[in-house]
């Protein structure tokens, strides 16, 4: 299991994610309030945010715990963006701890992380050439994988998660789907086993595993459901 956020709306710097909430993902790396599984994500972390100077997102990725990084609260302070996304790791048993099955997983221009596990053979049926497009050997890149080749196919950010979650869910029942993704201009996310939040502020909107803060206004995302945050609109549908 793992923990993730994301943030879309004015600018801000990722240690909005990270190091200035109470209960921010530096906090949740450690010591998380509401996950279902694993008590601790310290197989790694990794972040993604946007720049008008390029066409594709930044990404910084590691497999060190996030408090053991002394490079990132000055870099979580200087890379600001109007969409963010970050995410740390408790690799599912088995799955290799290395920087390319770290979250986020990137194609053109979108980010993606995966909170959750599921069998592979689930997947397999989604694209003939999934093991060669998936950037590493663990679950989280081959449901990443699946994801893009949607993309490629011309389906929207909501949509292309969407059709991966509910395929591989019924194939795997036992599948934990909770899918954070953004394109620098909208986030989407899948509720699917495990706990997903959001929180309107008056020049954006939050998105996390669990409440970054005790402040009012984060709303759960029931079960089985597709998040989709744009500048101007926030809507719920049921997977």
């Amino acid at each position: 299991m793992c923990r993730h956020a994301a943030w879309l709306g004015a600018p801000r710097p990722l240690t909005w994610l990270i190091h200035e909430p109470e209960h921010g993902l530096l906090q949740q790396s450690y010591a998380p309030r509401r996950q279902r599984q694993g008590l601790i994500n310290a197989d790694g972390y990794g972040m993604g945010w946007y720049d008008a100077a390029r066409a594709e997102p930044v990404r910084y990725r590691r497999t060190v715990p996030i408090w053991a990084d002394a490079n990132l609260p000055a870099l979580a302070q200087v890379a600001r963006s109007t969409c963010l996304l970050a995410a740390v790791r408790s690799a599912t048993t088995g799955m290799p701890i290395e920087e390319s099955a770290t979250a986020p997983f990137t194609d053109g221009g979108w980010l993606l992380s995966h909170n959750g596990r599921v069998s592979r053979d689930a997947l397999r049926d989604l694209a003939d050439d999934l093991a060669d497009s998936a950037e590493s050997a663990c679950d989280a890149a081959w449901v990443a994988a699946a994801v893009f080749l949607r993309r490629r196919t011309g389906l929207g950010l909501g949509a292309a998660l969407a059709e991966v979650v509910v395929h591989a869910g019924e194939k795997d029942p036992a599948a934990r789907l909770n899918l954070l993704a953004c394109d620098g201009a909208s986030v989407a996310a899948t509720v699917w086993g495990d706990t997903l939040f959001y929180r309107q502020h008056d020049d954006g909107v939050l998105v996390a595993s669990e409440p970054l803060d005790d402040l009012p206004g984060w709303q759960a995302v029931p079960e089985r459901s597709l998040l989709t945050v744009t500048r101007d609109r926030v809507s719920l549908q049921p997977l």
